[in-house]
């Protein structure tokens, strides 16, 4: 397992490496954790400022990709590919789209050192430049309300209740990880999306996302496996600087997340039914401070290093959950890198021993991107679940976009 996700940055043209490589060097310093490498002090692993960082070996050529199936299988065969760890632990590559006269960039980022919301800021600070909008300030969130302690112990209960595993069910993905990887992607319109989500009262574009990912599931596994139950799935929670405005949030650096889990209905084919229940599910969770509530076990636990050890193997056994599906807020407008459109982008994320599909989703501007990433020995047709994506959407009767 490489342990990096990715950006996948499509261009509308063909842009220059050198200039790249420039662009990139002057902004290095609006996001410092870049210009840092894994290192020891007194025996411990730390990070370590690196005052020589050499982005010719950082953002490097690619070969050509002359149509769509060999770009996908050059985002695989790069994505798969672990970083150097003697240097900051990123590297984009730039791949030329000969087809269609547009280029590609494929950005890792070790997860050690950035998580989705991190990584957005990073790209943001140094990758591209977003069109600008006047806004009114941004408030902060108040702060949930304190509640008694009997009540937040009772509460903890119920959030481990919910998120423990469940012996009962079985993962479709479950197998040994090897070393290749399988890519996919697609795209749907967010209009058409929220526009989904306002035929279930209260429902939010990430309930949409999971009712999306759901069918796409149900349609694959069908032709797969015949019917099967409920598909338990991991959504992680980004819990950075809770509480405050978003301006506030970007000094807030690396790995700051938490999750809860819920089952996917697959049993009925009407989107809407699916929907409902995700919804209802979703709702009681944030309701419940679940995610809030894992984060608490979990640092608790690590005062106790065997007891952690064990809660993690439990928490990431496949009959705690069987795939993780994230979605990640991108750019609210349109961006562009050395003055060249980007007309799409996607997030691929890494998968782990036991769980051979992963699902990662970012929105840019007016659109939702989604990323699927699969060890191909156990999901041999990745490219399936993309269209069974699109079939799905199609099924809540709104229009949507074609593949990319």
């Amino acid at each position: 397992m490489a342990g990096h996700a990715c950006k996948v940055v499509r261009l509308s043209e063909t842009i220059d490496i050198e200039r790249l490589r420039t662009a990139i060097g002057e902004r290095l310093v609006a996001a410092p954790a870049l210009s840092t490498r894994l290192g020891e002090v007194n025996g411990k692993p730390w990070w370590i400022a690196d005052s020589g960082v050499d982005l010719a070996n950082h953002v490097v050529p690619a070969p050509a990709a002359r149509s769509e199936s060999d770009f996908l299988a050059s985002v695989a065969r790069i994505f798969a590919q672990h970083l150097d760890r003697s240097r900051p632990l990123w590297q984009i590559d730039l791949i030329p789209r000969v087809a269609d006269g547009g280029s590609a960039l494929i950005w890792r980022i070790h997860h050690a050192l950035a998580d989705g919301m991190t990584a957005m800021r990073m790209a943001q600070a140094v990758l591209w430049d977003e069109e600008p909008q006047a806004q009114s300030p941004a408030r902060a969130k108040p702060a949930p309300p304190a509640s008694p302690v009997a009540d937040r112990r009772l509460g903890a209960l119920l959030s481990a209740a919910r998120e423990a595993p469940q012996p009962w069910t079985r993962s479709p993905f479950d197998g040994h990880i090897g070393a290749q990887r399988s890519v996919a992607m697609t795209t749907i319109e967010l209009p058409e999306v929220k526009a989904m989500a306002r035929q279930v009262a209260g429902a939010t574009v990430n309930d949409v996302v999971l009712a999306l990912v759901g069918g796409a599931l149900r349609r694959w596994l069908e032709a797969h496996h015949g019917h099967l139950g409920n598909v338990r799935v991991k959504v992680p929670v980004s819990l950075h600087n809770l509480g405050q405005a978003p301006g506030q949030a970007a000094a807030e650096p690396g790995n700051r997340d938490s999750f809860f889990c819920l089952d996917l209905p697959l049993g009925s084919a009407d989107p809407l039914s699916r929907l409902a229940i995700i919804r209802n599910a979703t709702r009681v969770r944030k309701q419940d401070h679940d995610a809030q509530h894992l984060d608490a076990l979990m640092s608790h636990l690590a005062r106790t290093p065997r007891l952690s050890r064990f809660a993690e193997r439990v928490l990431a056994h496949p009959r705690s959950f069987a795939l993780n599906v994230s979605n990640v807020p991108g750019p609210r407008r349109p961006v562009q890198v050395l003055g060249t459109q980007v007309p799409a982008m996607y997030t691929l994320a890494e998968i782990r021993q036991h769980h051979a599909l992963r699902v990662a989703v970012v929105s840019l501007a007016d659109t939702l991107n989604f990323g699927f990433v699969a060890d191909p020995t156990i999901v041999t047709d990745i490219d399936r679940l993309a269209s069974d994506l699109q079939a799905e959407a199609r099924a809540f009767n709104v229009s949507v976009s074609p593949s990319q």
